[in-house]
């Protein structure tokens, strides 16, 4: 009798722990379980431009601990977080940690330029046999929306939402007719998207009510070794394009379609970026790639690994140009995240694009938009290790 009894006190304790046991199981596996199977989105204040104007900042984080910051000032990436090959997150484009630095110093650190990304020669263009005379901010010449672009803009945050897949933040701008020089009311968006399988796309429209001439990009710094870790001239490069369009002093097209094949300019085959740099007699790269593709649909651009993080990205674009930049102007005096201060050749940028100064060159690709079309470009970078 007093075995039996022992034995189902015994029965019971057994039954308790294991339902305790269980729940305990339960209780810390779920939400980690769950954690990593999601999403996420969340938008925060990131301060006040000075005509009082409010500014929010988003980030954007998906189950691989990738995590995308986005501010609506001027359609900024200020910040991209992704692993190396031993799985530490690192933060590898250049920008501020605050709103202050982007609005006083600017130089297009992660920015969306336009109404037209890089450089107008002259600072005008014929259309429809009517000059537009734009602002000339570079030099003679117009670079990338003029003296106040979109890079220079408070965007409307029009979606941010987050589902299974994908986190999105939709932004818009509508750029009033006559704004920098440009002609029509220029309705358009931009919007990023973070998704699951490590992918970062920038999706783009436009809509016009005169005809006029749009070209947006991205203008991130990159160095994968991590933000203001050193100078990217070890970084392997590979740019899917044999030709590329030629510049004279002022850093514009003369509207040759050049071969890059035994030249400096070739990466059509992985090098090092800086292994032929001191050949580039304006300080290093600042060219237009013509892309093999040039088709419209979303073909491969580039590729970068940086070899002691083992860091990979790969772009992808329905462009068809990339303007290969290489932080040339950067001297030391533009400090940024973390207190770090930006070196010459300390990032490259990868801006995908309509090529220079096309309004003024029949002979490249369209950047002309009528009331009747909707401009739609794409581009999508890819993050791996190996």
């Amino acid at each position: 009798m007093r075995a039996r009894i022992w034995l189902s006190l015994i029965l019971v304790a057994v039954a308790v722990c294991l339902v305790g046991c269980e729940k305990r199981g339960a209780d810390v596996k779920e939400p980690q379980g769950k954690e990593a199977r999601t999403m996420s989105i969340k938008v925060e204040a990131f301060g006040q431009t000075p005509d009082g104007q409010a500014v929010d900042l988003v980030t954007m984080t998906n189950p691989n601990g990738l995590r995308a910051k986005v501010t609506n000032y001027g359609g900024v990436l200020v910040s991209m977080e992704v692993p190396d090959r031993d799985g530490k997150l690192g933060d590898v484009v250049l920008g501020y940690d605050n709103l202050d630095d982007y609005v006083k110093q600017g130089a297009f650190f992660g920015a969306t330029t336009g109404r037209y990304a890089n450089r107008i020669g002259g600072a005008k263009f014929v259309l429809d046999g009517v000059e537009y005379k734009l602002a000339a901010n570079n030099g003679p010449n117009h670079l990338h929306g003029g003296k106040k672009g979109f890079d220079k803009m408070v965007w409307k945050i029009e979606e941010a939402k987050s589902d299974d897949d994908e986190a999105v933040l939709k932004l818009s701008y509508l750029s009033k007719d006559g704004e920098e020089g440009y002609p029509g009311n220029l309705d358009c968006t931009v919007t990023y998207t973070l998704t699951k399988d490590d992918l970062l796309k920038f999706s783009y429209e436009a809509t016009t009510d005169k005809p006029t001439v749009v070209n947006l990009t991205n203008h991130s710094y990159w160095n994968l070794a991590g933000q203001g870790n050193g100078d990217i001239l070890g970084h392997e490069l590979m740019i899917d394009a044999d030709r590329y369009t030629p510049v004279d002093e002022g850093l514009i097209p003369t509207g040759e379609l050049k071969s890059v094949k035994d030249s400096p300019m070739d990466f059509t085959k992985a090098m090092t970026i800086g292994s032929r740099i001191k050949e580039i007699d304006i300080g290093g790269y600042d060219h237009n790639y013509v892309l093999n593709s040039g088709t419209g649909k979303l073909a491969l651009c580039a590729r970068a690994y940086e070899p002691t993080r083992g860091r990979v990205m790969e772009i992808h674009t329905t462009e068809p140009g990339v303007q290969l930049y290489t932080g040339n102007f950067l001297d030391g005096s533009l400090v940024g995240k973390d207190g770090k201060a930006y070196k010459k050749h300390y990032a490259f940028c990868l801006e995908t694009q309509h090529f220079p100064d096309s309004p003024n060159k029949p002979d490249f690709p369209s950047v002309v938009l009528r009331p009747d079309e909707k401009y739609q470009t794409e581009t999508v970078h890819r993050f791996y290790t190996k």
